[in-house]
């Protein structure tokens, strides 16, 4: 059985990919440090262990992410699919907003904030609006019919995921570079011999690994992957707008049967 056809695809590419990224240096280690000239109990239990810390990874970055998903709306003033509503937003028209507002309200039935409600209470707008993410994040889960909204959303996971397990991947970084380097000082290694050279590629993937860490692994990166995903959820309003309403098939059924009547 392909080990990878167990995760569906969420879970693959938002929550097991960043796993796979934080261990890398590991897997490295694990791929060049120990022979695999025969298959011994040695390596059995290497892999096992690798393999158990790849699912802690996995666990551990998807919580981390969650908590640390408050922290950055906090920061940012709010999720994006909230604040994208409000009507002082300008990343979408208004114009567009009120159609939005007036079909989601219907749906929930629930009143509408007018322009004067949502300045005065900005609070209870913000209820209205987190209420429709949750309609349309109920109601856009066919990735069929929306896949780009699917994309941006493990965009947005995987990022967010990554980024909770930061100082994991940099905390298994430094220990593959310190126990190469330990090994190569002891004598154990030497830089001309086969394990000596396999150190340095460890430790080249090591640092490579490390740099991409510290560079791309940013609070901006998440944000910006929340704001897309926020922005084509309110846009996906518009999958719903443009089909027939059932009054208008009902309309066209009663004409049809009294016609043949």
């Amino acid at each position: 059985m392909n080990f990878l056809k167990i995760f569906d695809a969420y879970s693959l590419r938002a929550r097991l990919f960043p796993a796979i990224i934080a261990a890398a240096p590991a897997f490295a280690a694990l791929a060049l440090l120990i022979s695999w000239k025969s298959f011994e109990i040695s390596n059995a239990i290497a892999s096992f262990a690798v393999l158990v810390l790849l699912f802690a990874i996995a666990d551990f970055a998807r919580s981390r992410g969650r908590a640390l998903e408050r922290t950055l709306y906090t920061e940012q003033g709010g999720m994006p699919s909230i604040t994208m509503f409000r009507r002082n937003d300008p990343t979408i028209d208004n114009g567009i907003k009120e159609r939005y507002r007036s079909f989601l309200g219907n749906q929930l039935s629930v009143e509408v904030p007018s322009p004067e409600a949502e300045l005065a209470s900005p609070a209870t707008a913000d209820s209205f609006y987190e209420q429709c993410g949750v309609w349309l994040r109920h109601n856009t889960r066919d990735t069929k019919k929306f896949p780009l909204l699917f994309n941006e959303n493990l965009t947005y996971g995987f990022r967010r995921n990554l980024l909770g397990v930061k100082w994991v991947a940099l905390g298994i970084n430094l220990v593959v570079i310190t126990i190469c380097l330990l090994l190569l000082h002891q004598g154990n290694w030497n830089w001309d011999t086969d394990l000596g050279k396999r150190a340095l590629v460890v430790l080249t993937v090591a640092g490579i690994h490390a740099a991409y860490i510290l560079v791309a692994v940013r609070k901006t990166a998440v944000f910006d992957a929340a704001s897309a995903y926020g922005r084509e959820l309110i846009l996906s309003c518009e999958a719903f707008l443009s089909r027939p309403t059932v009054t208008k098939k009902a309309s066209r059924v009663s004409k049809r049967d009294s016609t043949n009547s």
